[in-house]
């Protein structure tokens, strides 16, 4: 049997990796400043990371959610006393699309209506109500269109009040800083003037902080730098520092009732132990201080380049335009200087999203190397 073939490949085989060093199967070493997606969140086999999952799986890896599992109200209480959002409540899945799946689902539940805000160059997801939300039509198949979704562009207050006002809308969904779009973000304005009206309107607010959460922005969550409070809070990627886990939290005015939402193996025990693992370390080594300060260095540093037309994003969620597209310089990195980086949907976006324990030397190396390729 073949591999379905849908991913272009670059031509390495990663064997093992330790913090941002990955290794091939010949023994190069290559830096990552990508981590998966931004999914490396504490560095490859941290040893906590390592240890918590080792004593986990040695006890017990999984059982269902038929049976009580401490892990689950372990994590619960910890991500909600870090991320300063203990009046939400939990629910454990096991990606970032189906975190916004369920999200909009429960939107969809609780307000008894469908059509669903999204904005220009969002990404929620490849599965239905995700997709829908994702405005990249290569990637919406006929059957996710079905949806009803509303793209707008971002700032478009006047669009926005115009939308809400047929009154048939269940959820806006936004990420404050965009991921795969090309870390574009809305003004601090426009977020509180959408929050005020979803609130008038009755619409759940949905932030998704699949890739923006966990510390990457130099806050716990990107929504906080705006003083906004959503409804619900969608969480994946880094979260697991590579393990599969995803959730939404769910602010406590939305009500649960059972078998409203389900998952097989979402809030699995090894799931528990990767997450919290990831939280003890992320509060032990300051990490989100520590993304804050970076994002302030790179800054720095991007600011001698004269090919660097601005950078883009918070904290380590950053992106470097270019007056070209940057798909030869990502390629000159990886095969001549060892580096990995990441594209956008823009394609003079360059994406930087390390692990959250690099330091300033770090990202010293990385300039070099870009220094040299332009």
């Amino acid at each position: 049997m073949e591999l379905f073939d849908v991913y272009p490949l670059y031509d390495v085989t990663p064997v093992k990796a330790r913090g941002i060093v990955v290794t091939d199967d010949q023994g190069q070493e290559y830096l990552d400043y990508y981590g998966g997606h931004a999914v490396i969140s504490i560095g490859h086999s941290h040893p906590h990371y390592v240890k918590r999952l080792s004593e986990q799986l040695a006890r017990i890896g999984f059982y269902s959610n038929s049976v009580h599992n401490p892990l689950q109200h372990e994590l619960a209480e910890k991500l909600g006393r870090l991320s300063g959002c203990e009046d939400y409540r939990l629910f454990l899945c096991n990606s970032g699309a189906e975190a916004n799946e369920n999200a909009l689902k429960l939107a969809s539940f609780h307000t008894g209506k469908a059509r669903v805000i999204a904005f220009s160059n969002s990404f929620h997801g490849r599965t239905s109500a995700a997709v829908a939300a994702t405005d990249n039509e290569k990637i919406n198949a006929p059957i996710n269109r079905q949806q009803k979704v509303s793209f707008l562009a971002f700032n478009d207050l006047q669009g926005f009040q115009r939308e809400i006002a047929a009154g048939d809308v269940c959820a806006v969904i936004l990420e404050c800083i965009q991921g795969v779009g090309g870390l574009d973000e809305p003004k601090t304005s426009f977020l509180l003037e959408v929050e005020a009206l979803c609130r008038e309107h009755g619409i759940v607010l949905i932030a998704d902080e699949v890739q923006s959460g966990f510390g990457r922005s130099g806050k716990f969550f990107a929504f906080q730098h705006h003083g906004i409070r959503p409804d619900i809070i969608s969480i994946a990627k880094g979260m697991g520092n590579g393990f599969p886990v995803g959730g939404i939290l769910i602010h406590g005015h939305i009500q649960p009732s059972h078998g409203l939402l389900g998952t097989t193996f979402g809030g699995n025990h090894l799931a528990c132990a990767a997450t919290l693992a990831v939280l003890e370390v992320m509060e032990s080594e300051q990490l989100i201080a520590n993304a804050d300060h970076l994002g302030a260095y790179f800054r720095k540093k991007a600011a001698a380049i004269p090919q660097v037309e601005r950078v883009k994003g918070r904290g380590l969620m950053l992106g470097l335009e270019f007056g070209f597209e940057v798909s030869d310089l990502r390629k000159r990195l990886i095969y001549r200087q060892h580096i990995f980086t990441g594209s956008a949907k823009d394609k003079h976006v360059l994406r930087i999203l390390p692990a959250l324990n690099i330091g300033q030397e770090d990202l010293d190396v990385f300039f070099e190397a870009l220094k040299t390729e332009l």
